[in-house]
């Protein structure tokens, strides 16, 4: 069994800044793809950002140059720092990562339990 684990969230004013960490245990062989997608209230889940295991990323359009994801491989975690944040990047933040369980053939995806960001002064 695989867990995510996430933490960082928080309040924050706007302009502020966050980071975010997830981290994967349990029985795992390798992971290949790592991400964050948020949820905001009476919205769909939504891609903030993606990372594979070699390290090439892909941003939402609304977060290009103020989110930085990124990954340690050694520590099976994820990061997203998050500046200049605005009011509309409050959200449920949920890690999501393709892991390759030991034994497995091929990889299943999993989900965090989720991180409440509320940006606001």
């Amino acid at each position: 069994q695989v867990q995510l684990v996430e933490s960082g969230g928080g309040l924050v004013q706007p302009g502020g800044s966050l980071r975010l960490s997830c981290t994967a245990s349990g029985s795992i062989f390798a992971i290949n793809t790592m991400g964050w997608y948020r949820q905001a209230p009476g919205k769909e889940r939504e891609l903030v950002a993606s990372i594979t295991s070699g390290g090439s990323t892909n941003y939402a359009d609304g977060v290009k140059g103020r989110f930085t994801i990124s990954r340690d491989n050694a520590k099976n975690t994820v990061y997203l720092r998050m500046n200049n944040v605005k009011p509309e990047d409050t959200a449920v933040y949920y890690c999501n990562s393709h892991v390759v369980a030991s034994g497995a053939v091929y990889a299943i995806t999993y989900w965090g339990q989720g991180t409440q960001v509320t940006v606001s002064s």
